[in-house]
């Protein structure tokens, strides 16, 4: 089974300190995630200086540029990453962050669920021909999906989807974990899930519907300021996250054999047929003299085999409760 592919979702939790950048990638680490994720963006380039006042946020370019990562930190990010052992990743908002991240040697390419549907910048990001992970958010509808194949197959990019509700945070009711295997179903590509919930067992669930990506926002603190700590992970929560995948993980393993290994000692709490009264040799085998009872020995008749003693003549006598031989 392939390891599900745990991305730990730094974005914009630094708040612009490189010690508290270095932080998060120690506690991606800790916690056995796969990649630290950050997010490349400028207010000047994502958000229209004549944004209004929306949701809870007021001023939005200036909150923007209050929180993007500084530029000149990614080299020594992904170095840091690399002598950590962890994969470096961000997302890219802007042509400029493309060129970036792709001079810097990324494995893999992110577009956000607000970007998904801006379908001139997944050409752009999907033209560097390196994997890409979408996230298919908020205002996606199925048929956007072929829009997205057909940029994808003019690159030949490698594509996983994450299913994704851009609530922050997602209430339980809107997580909607079945269109995991809707997309499973209806796709050629591989399935994840990007979790805005406030759950350590939501992505664990994700992988049982069949995710094999798993994308969380966590940070040092859910009381640190800024708009993006109060729905994401604290250390202790996304090591017990990541720790719930793995136990899904394990459990999701086929079982070929008819009794699995940790079953094997308890075997013997199986049935066999047994006589139900004295039986001599020479009698049938009958609903009246045999019956079944604990345990199961080797070389005896399983319970599952009952019908097939009935009719059948006793070779030898038998006390009560003594096994059935033939």
């Amino acid at each position: 089974m392939t390891s599900t592919l745990i991305i730990a979702e730094a974005g914009a939790n630094h708040n612009r300190n490189f010690d508290q950048a270095l932080a998060l990638i120690d506690i991606a680490v800790d916690s056995g995630a796969d990649v630290c994720k950050f997010q490349t963006y400028t207010s000047e380039t994502l958000y229209s200086k004549f944004t209004p006042d929306f949701s809870s946020h007021t001023n939005v370019p200036e909150l923007i540029r209050s929180i993007q990562l500084p530029r000149e930190w990614q080299k020594d990010l992904k170095q840091y990453c690399d002598e950590k052992h962890i994969e470096f990743m961000s997302t890219p908002f802007d042509e400029q962050a493309i060129d970036e991240l792709v001079e810097l040697g990324v494995k893999r390419l992110k577009i956000s669920g607000f970007e998904a549907t801006d379908f001139r910048f997944v050409d752009l990001v999907a033209s560097t021909r390196l994997p890409l992970i979408i996230s298919l958010g908020i205002g996606f509808k199925d048929y956007y999906i072929d829009k997205i194949r057909d940029i994808v197959s003019k690159y030949g990019n490698d594509l996983t989807l994450l299913h994704c509700n851009n609530a922050y945070p997602t209430p339980f009711t809107d997580v909607d974990l079945n269109s995991i295997r809707k997309l499973l179903s209806t796709t050629n590509y591989r399935i994840g899930f990007s979790d805005h919930t406030i759950s350590t067992i939501t992505p664990a669930l994700a992988v049982a519907m069949g995710a094999t990506v798993i994308e969380k926002h966590f940070t040092l603190s859910r009381h640190l300021p800024g708009p993006d700590h109060s729905f994401a992970m604290e250390p202790t929560e996304l090591t017990e996250m990541i720790r719930f995948i793995r136990q899904a993980e394990l459990m999701l393993i086929p079982q070929l054999n008819f009794i699995s290994d940790s079953e094997q000692l308890e075997s013997k709490a199986m049935r066999s047929v047994v006589a139900k009264k004295p039986i001599s040799v020479g009698d049938v085998f009958t609903l009246d003299n045999i019956t079944t009872k604990r345990p199961f020995l080797e070389n005896n008749i399983p319970a599952a085999n009952f019908v097939d003693v009935l009719g059948k003549l006793s070779s030898r006598n038998y006390q009560v409760d003594e096994f059935i031989r033939i």
